[in-house]
């Protein structure tokens, strides 16, 4: 190699590692996490009306009511939660009202010990209650004395937000905090529930003494619609450098997402992983081509999020359904054709498999996620009626992201049978 050649290779290099970009400006923008000024919270006035009426009595300290928000992911339940819980605050204070705020990720403390630690954790300030938390070492029933004591001491009115309240094991914390003026647990403070579900049908999973004790406001929201996702990625498009975005990609982004699920994240990462695609290759703009190649991005960074809090049968269960797609050419099964293939999957793990009944309940989770679609069908005269098991997305897709797993690397479909083989499982 020449030394000519040396500089040139060295110039490509410094291209690859350089850190402009002429397609973003400020990329944080377009994070999932990102959260938006109050001007730019876009199509849920509706939504946070309702939700501040219900909570309004704690601005002049009267007790606010519980509300539970319903929604799929990606419709704005965390968002305008956020947004109202931080308005009461500020409201009140300027009132002479102290009102405490608290958000719980039921994902994470996902018991009623581990949800209470982080209630009276977050809200306890030693330097005026006295009290330290510790992090270990103590049962419940103290957790909540210390909750108890740090809620009269320090506020008028505490609004708890328990963000997917659904993965609580079980719905004491819902009984003890709702009833804790009533059962004299607190003299001064009250308290207001907002609870966040992904599952319309929640409630009706609670014990009819817990319903009876929330007495709850229910809000639904729906997904956004095209005009809706239009309005949000447009409150997005700082991130991007001048005349970078045109009002076509914004608009195929819109479309597209609404199209497929409604779900404003969805429609964020879209526009980012085109933005991505447009960097890498050197463009100085966005293009609908771009936004077109980054929808399978896009559907491999929700697979990488799904399985990240998947089981390893709920991931057998799955992996059988594409087995299927890939060898059979097709996307819809029937439930024995499926439970066959989930067979085959854990003979060749080491798996040990589950009934027919469980495997059902495993795929009605993957439903719930919209990876598949469950109908029954009438199986004609005499027949019966029997259960189809629609994939609704790319099998190809959803394998890649498989191969990406240390756990599941190697994974790979045989041509002409339903065998699946996993290694370094």
């Amino acid at each position: 190699m020449t030394r000519d050649d040396g500089r040139e290779n060295a110039n490509a290099l410094d291209d690859v590692f350089s850190a402009r970009d002429s397609i973003f400006s400020e990329k944080r923008l377009l994070d999932v996490g990102h959260v938006p000024e109050p001007e730019h919270i876009a199509a849920r006035n509706e939504e946070i009306r309702r939700l501040a009426s219900a909570l309004n009595p704690a601005v002049t300290g009267e007790t606010p009511s519980n509300v539970f928000l319903y929604g799929k992911t990606g419709s704005g339940k965390s968002l305008c939660a956020g947004y109202a819980t931080n308005q009461i605050v500020d409201t009140a204070s300027e009132n002479g009202v102290s009102v405490g705020r608290v958000v719980v990720d039921c994902s994470q403390e996902n018991t009623e010990t581990r949800a209470i630690r982080a209630m009276v954790r977050r809200l306890n300030d030693s330097e005026k209650t006295g009290l330290v938390v510790p992090e270990t070492g103590v049962g419940r029933s103290q957790y909540y004395e210390q909750l108890w004591d740090v809620l009269d001491t320090r506020f008028d009115v505490v609004l708890t937000v328990l963000d997917e309240v659904d993965c609580l094991e079980d719905d004491d914390i819902l009984l003890q905090l709702s009833r804790a003026t009533e059962a004299g647990k607190i003299d001064r403070c009250s308290v207001g529930l907002v609870g966040i579900s992904n599952k319309i049908k929640y409630r009706s999973q609670l014990r009819e003494r817990v319903k009876s004790s929330l007495q709850e406001r229910e809000i639904v929201f729906t997904p956004y619609n095209r005009e809706d996702l239009h309005a949000i990625l447009n409150n997005r498009t700082a991130a991007f450098g001048a005349d970078v975005l045109s009002e076509d990609v914004v608009s195929e982004c819109a479309s597209l997402a609404a199209e497929e699920h409604g779900d404003a994240r969805k429609a964020i990462n879209l526009l980012r992983h085109a933005g991505e695609l447009a960097s890498s290759d050197g463009s100085d703009a966005l293009t609908v081509e771009h936004v077109r190649d980054a929808t399978t991005l896009a559907e491999r960074d929700r697979f990488r999020a799904l399985f990240a809090g998947a089981t390893i049968q709920q991931k057998a269960t799955l992996l059988a359904v594409v087995s299927l797609a890939l060898v059979e050419k097709t996307r819809t099964f029937k439930t024995p054709d499926v439970y066959a293939a989930y067979e085959d999957v854990c003979a060749d793990t080491g798996l040990e498999a589950l009934s027919k009944r469980r495997v059902h309940d495993l795929l009605r989770e993957w439903e719930f996620l919209e990876v598949l679609d469950i109908t029954r069908t009438g199986g004609g005269r005499a027949r019966g009626s029997h259960l189809r098991h629609r994939l609704l997305e790319d099998p190809s897709v959803i394998l890649s992201v498989f191969d990406e797993s240390d756990r599941f690397a190697g994974v790979g479909v045989a041509a002409g049978t339903t065998r699946t083989t996993w290694s370094n499982i």
